[in-house]
């Protein structure tokens, strides 16, 4: 077979080493040149249960999960159960037959034999299998072998000289393998792409971690939740790097409430949590719309209710963002669709929370987080972090009522005048009020800020033809399944149009929806989240929904083929 796309499928228990080789696999294949998409799939345990990684690897870019599988790595006998609704007779699967099927399932038609588990006992033991299994992928796809043994050494450097030349050994065995089923013709594939090897891998928890340093960040507090952990564990490992404290919490009250007190003194703030940890969070999300403090608050979704499926993903926490937080007040959010979004949204975020004093919020979710891809480096250029602080005179007043509803921020200690907050109704130097018409006066001033947003919301992105008759609509991290399902479809009378800004809404939406004859929108949740914010903020009913809530993300062949169904 000679193919431009390859989908490569790794499974097995947790603590059998598929992240191992995940890692190992796609920075290599990155430096060899190739496209790389790599995204998982896990159980909520430390040890056993099934999990797998999907590896796509192109000649050109790819950035969505398949359910097609060309080559299948199964490391426990479960694995070709667990994923049998996607074996094919095209797929090749490579294991050890002896430890993981003697009698295969009927789905499975085309098994090349390796004994993992006897190759690694002649070097040292089992634990070399997934080092192994990463050499012959590599070897079927012709890596340099200098490249794979340098990065090896590098990889395992911190283990004594034994160990880095028995994974060593282990590689250069596999690659032999897989170099083997090349030749023979079995396994022969033409993806390079000479560009790859200058773009940079990233995944999501990383490019919303650069969206916040260049936001200006200095201060993160959180308390760690699955899938958000990702953005302090970032922060954290560069904090000396670029000046940024990253505060591990006692829970998430701490965390918020940590993160107010940092704005007030004068920082750049954020919480990174999960949709159980937000709804702790909450009481503090309305004493940044009363105190008009700054923060900003990344909401990484996974499905609930109350724990759900931890590790898995979802898009169902929209309108708990955008009702979170007692009272009424202004708030933006953003739900980046790709990795170049979340790191200018994440920036973006800061700057508005900044220049308006309110909460803002990137969502995102678990598929989002984990998922890895290679892509062109941000652009630096011209990133300016405009700070909206004032020095204070003795006659200052925190909460002075302005003509458009923004009050100078001061923080203490930079001028003469008293900064007091104050999370009761208060009048302009922040003493605590029952004035009726001074709180008429007060909330008025707050919501006047929503009117100033809505000149910096984000338009949507079209994607497709203008001359469209069928609308697709999508938010957040359904972008490139959409996009690549589109381009499957290559109908000229369908279109996508994708919103990274979710709140406000854009202005001028309902006038896309009017070209339509026909609209549908594509969520991960069971109620169509944002088809009911559209309903609420236009006057238009999207006219059909294909919509996924079993923890798992789109692939760009259900969405075809709900498309599809959906026309028909």
């Amino acid at each position: 077979m000679n193919k431009k796309d390859v989908a490569i499928v790794l499974c097995g228990a947790a603590g059998q080493g598929v992240q191992t080789v995940e890692h190992i696999l796609v920075r290599l294949l990155r430096q060899a040149g190739f496209h790389v998409f790599a995204t998982k799939e896990y159980m909520s345990r430390i040890r056993g249960g099934i999990n797998s990684t999907e590896i796509r690897i192109s000649s050109e870019r790819v950035s969505a999960p398949v359910d097609r599988i060309d080559i299948l790595l199964p490391f426990h006998p479960d694995a070709l159960d667990h994923l049998k609704a996607r074996i094919s007779p095209e797929t090749t699967v490579i294991g050890d037959r002896k430890n993981i099927c003697l009698d295969c399932p009927a789905e499975v038609t085309d098994f090349i034999d390796v004994p993992f588990a006897e190759i690694a006992e002649n070097i040292g033991g089992r634990l070399f299998i997934n080092i192994i299994a990463a050499g012959v992928v590599l070897g079927m796809l012709d890596v340099d072998m200098k490249m794979v043994s340098d990065f090896i050494s590098e990889f395992f450097v911190k283990k004594d000289e034994e160990i880095v030349r028995k994974n060593i050994e282990a590689i250069k065995l596999g690659c032999q393998r897989g170099k083997e089923l090349r030749d023979s013709g079995k396994a022969r594939y033409t993806l390079k792409n000479p560009l790859a090897k200058n773009e940079v891998l990233l995944n999501g928890a990383e490019a919303v971690g650069m969206g916040a340093l260049a936001g200006g960040c200095d201060f993160l507090s959180s308390y760690p939740m699955s899938p958000s952990t990702g953005v302090m564990v970032f922060l954290s490992q560069h904090m000396e790097d670029f000046g940024v404290v990253v505060e591990q919490a006692e829970d998430e009250i701490a965390a918020i409430n940590m993160a107010l007190g940092g704005s007030y003194a004068g920082a750049r703030t954020m919480v990174t949590t999960s949709g159980g940890g937000f709804a702790l969070m909450t009481e503090g999300v309305s004493l940044s719309g009363m105190i008009e403090m700054p923060v900003v608050i990344h909401l990484a979704q996974r499905p609930g209710p109350a724990t759900g499926l931890p590790t898995r993903t979802e898009q169902a926490d929209l309108e708990l963002a955008l009702y979170a937080g007692h009272g009424e007040f202004p708030r933006v959010i953003f739900a980046p669709g790709s990795l170049e979004d979340a790191f200018d949204l994440t920036k973006k975020a800061f700057e508005l929370a900044d220049k308006y004093q309110i909460p803002a919020f990137i969502l995102t979710d678990q598929y989002f987080m984990d998922t890895f891809t290679n892509i062109r480096p941000f652009n630096l250029e011209g990133i300016d972090i405009e700070k909206h602080i004032v020095k204070t005179d003795k006659g200052y007043k925190r909460y002075a009522l302005t003509e458009d509803g923004i009050s100078p921020r001061g923080i203490p200690g930079f001028g003469d005048g008293l900064v007091g907050v104050d999370s009761d109704e208060h009048d302009e130097d922040s003493h605590i009020t029952e004035d009726l018409d001074l709180r008429t006066q007060m909330v008025d001033k707050r919501l006047k800020k929503m009117e100033l947003l809505k000149s910096e919301i984000i338009p949507p992105e079209l994607v497709g033809s203008e001359d469209y008759e069928i609308l697709l609509i999508g938010w957040g991290s359904t972008y490139h399944a959409i996009k690549e399902a589109l381009k499957e479809l290559n109908r000229e009378d369908i279109a996508f149009l994708h919103f990274k800004q979710v709140y406000p809404l854009y202005p001028g939406s309902q006038e896309y929806f009017d070209r339509a004859k026909q609209t549908i929108i594509v969520e991960n949740n069971a109620t169509s989240q944002f088809g009911k914010i559209i309903k609420l903020y236009t006057d238009h009913s999207v006219g059909g929904n294909l919509l996924k809530y079993n923890g798992l993300a789109f692939t760009v062949e259900e969405i075809v083929k709900g498309l599809k169904d959906k026309l028909s």
